[in-house]
């Protein structure tokens, strides 16, 4: 069965956007050669690395629907994290809301205009 092995941000400003990750995640950041393209240490254990790469087109537009394949980050404190994007610059799409039996979910943006999901787990949550 595929699994997903590797994630790309992409950024108008990617100086911006890897402060804004290294910010609220505490990511780490290695330029990849002569490339304007990034890898990216999200952490040790479970999870995946990924990549972080100049957009090529303009940024979404404000207001835009969740779409796409956003990523979702499992994280501790959802309110700390939220507060954490809002701080760093980016902000909250879609507030704590409730997946019952799950945890609470938010959906964030980036510097860049890029969606991601932060959940809190929490299998009493309901």
């Amino acid at each position: 069965m595929p699994r997903p092995v590797h994630f790309e941000v992409h950024a108008t400003d990617p100086e911006r956007a890897i402060t804004f990750y290294a910010t609220v995640f505490e990511w780490g950041f290695e330029r990849w050669g002569d490339t304007p393209y990034w890898l990216i240490t999200t952490g040790n254990g479970p999870g995946i690395d990924g990549g972080l790469v100049a957009r090529e087109g303009p940024p979404p537009p404000e207001g835009a629907p969740v779409n796409a394949f956003p990523v979702t980050l499992d994280v501790t404190d959802l309110d700390c994290v939220t507060r954490r994007v809002e701080q760093a610059g980016g902000g909250v799409v879609r507030p704590r809301s409730l997946i019952r039996g799950v945890g609470w979910l938010a959906y964030c943006k980036d510097t860049e205009g890029n969606i991601f999901g932060v959940l809190e787990s929490d299998s009493t949550a309901g």
